[in-house]
């Protein structure tokens, strides 16, 4: 029997309906009770689509999951799906590691040895806090005084790891493509009194700088998510007047838009990362290769409810509607035997 969450939110209810379709027998529990254990008796997997911003699954998800899985528990994600998720700084080791193609990053944990990178490096770069989703807490730096402005508040007052500017900007972006209410923006407006829990939980970013190097004249960026051996992807176009894609809201669901490079290197990455579920960021170089920004194993389902078809691990394409929480349950089951 599989264990699910009991969320409403996430991945959890499309879990839920499709074991219910194809009668698989499955057990709602709550994660963030303290008798979870109890409440898996009889379960032999645990399905969880925890998250970077809710503060109990910041607290507990880890440790649960990877406790489970320590015991010999099928858990989603797994631990090399998911332990890296929301952890740009790791994601660096992982990929050098590896041999994954990225673009330089440079993570300082001191502030000097990071004051005389500064003065010596080329610019621009992008500064990124370890945390954050949607190009939250990402910034291009564009010379030298700008990065010992950041270096120097990383290691003295640090960063929030929710900026109530940026989220009003972002909501009214939003509002502006027609995606939120007005009611999102006075929403945002409360947030300068009452911050959102999880920023609490992490408290300010300090005592450590990321930057990675700035890869120019992309207009766009590719996102493919690899779910065991099947693919499928969109484009996303950049903000108007910047460089960043990630939560733009411009969207191409046309598979002619995702190049067979691009997926060619999301599978094979795929594979050297060992994860069941991962969502990958492609932009080009200026000599045109792909090269990955960040993974994840999470992404907003109703984004990506229009793509028509997707892509198996020979590159064939199937035009056809598809459930890619469908294929999580599938993956967790094979584990069962």
């Amino acid at each position: 029997m599989i264990a699910i969450h009991n969320s409403p939110l996430g991945f959890h209810p499309r879990w839920i309906a499709y074991c219910e379709e194809r009668r698989i027998p499955y057990k709602r529990v709550n994660c963030h009770a303290t008798d979870i254990i109890e409440q898996l008796r009889g379960c032999k997997a645990l399905m969880w689509h925890h998250g970077q911003s809710d503060p109990r699954d910041i607290l507990i998800a880890r440790q649960i999951l990877s406790s489970l899985e320590h015991a010999g528990f099928a858990v989603f994600p797994d631990f090399r799906t998911a332990w890296h998720f929301d952890d740009k700084v790791g994601q660096k080791y992982l990929f050098e590691l590896l041999d994954i193609p990225s673009p330089p990053a440079h993570v300082f944990v001191e502030r000097v040895p990071a004051l005389e990178w500064a003065a010596g490096t080329d610019y621009p770069k992008v500064f990124k806090l370890r945390h954050g989703a949607g190009s939250a807490g990402v910034r291009r730096v564009h010379n030298e005084i700008e990065a010992r402005r950041l270096i120097r508040r990383a290691f003295g007052r640090g960063f929030p790891v929710y900026d109530p500017w940026d989220n009003l900007k972002e909501r009214i972006y939003k509002w502006r493509l027609g995606k939120f209410r007005a009611t999102e923006i006075l929403k945002a407006l409360v947030r300068f009194v009452y911050p959102p829990r999880f920023s609490m939980i992490l408290g300010r970013q300090r005592r450590y700088v990321y930057f990675q190097d700035y890869i120019p004249n992309n207009d766009a960026d590719i996102r493919v998510i690899v779910i065991g051996e099947r693919a499928f992807g969109i484009k996303r176009w950049v903000r108007p007047g910047d460089f960043r894609a990630s939560g733009s809201g411009r969207f191409s669901y046309d598979p002619a838009d995702i190049d067979r490079d691009c997926l060619e290197l999301a599978f094979a990455s795929a594979r050297k990362l060992g994860g069941s579920c991962l969502a990958f960021d492609f932009v080009r170089t200026a000599e045109g290769q792909p090269v990955i920004l960040e993974v994840s194993y999470g992404f907003l389902k109703e984004g990506y409810d229009p793509c028509p078809g997707y892509w198996d691990a020979d590159l064939n394409w199937y035009e056809v509607k598809f459930n890619p929480q469908g294929w999580m349950v599938d993956l967790v089951m094979g584990r069962l035997g």
